[in-house]
């Protein structure tokens, strides 16, 4: 039932303007989809949405996909900052050191960040190895991670 209702709030903010728990709420009563102001707020959480300007002075929910640049830039460095100890790199691989048990925090980031370069992403506890295509584009991405430790 779970993953419906994550496929149906996809929908809903792909498709109409939502900009409280309580629009997402109603959204989903009238699909016939009964919850709580927890569960929609757990939802919420769980797909990552975000807030964006609306363009007349109001904001609404969005899927990070939809605003990548403004989900890697302002999430990566509060992420980073907070969990990400150092990046170094052998060839084409990138390996991210973390607190632990923050790995897979900043891995699922990364992954939704989108960046073309990037293989994938593989996390343990406290380290995450990057995989980058091309090799050449490798101290590139380095950089941009660095950066975000500033």
């Amino acid at each position: 039932m779970k993953s419906v209702r994550h496929a149906v709030i996809k929908n809903i903010i792909d498709n109409q303007v939502i900009e409280t728990q309580e629009d997402l709420a109603e959204a989903l009563r009238e699909r016939r989809i009964q919850v709580t102001q927890a569960t929609v707020s757990r939802d919420i959480k769980e797909l990552m949405l975000i807030k964006v300007p609306t363009g007349d002075g109001r904001y609404r929910y969005a899927s990070p996909m939809q605003n990548a640049i403004l989900f890697t830039e302002e999430r990566m460095h509060r992420l980073f900052a907070d969990t990400v100890t150092a990046c170094d790199y052998s060839e084409n691989i990138i390996v991210v050191k973390t607190l632990p048990g923050g790995a897979n925090t900043v891995a699922s980031a990364l992954d939704h960040a989108n960046w073309t370069e990037v293989i994938g992403t593989v996390a343990g506890d406290d380290n995450i190895i990057m995989v980058i295509k091309p090799k050449e584009a490798t101290e590139k991405i380095l950089h941009r991670l660095q950066s975000y430790l500033k």
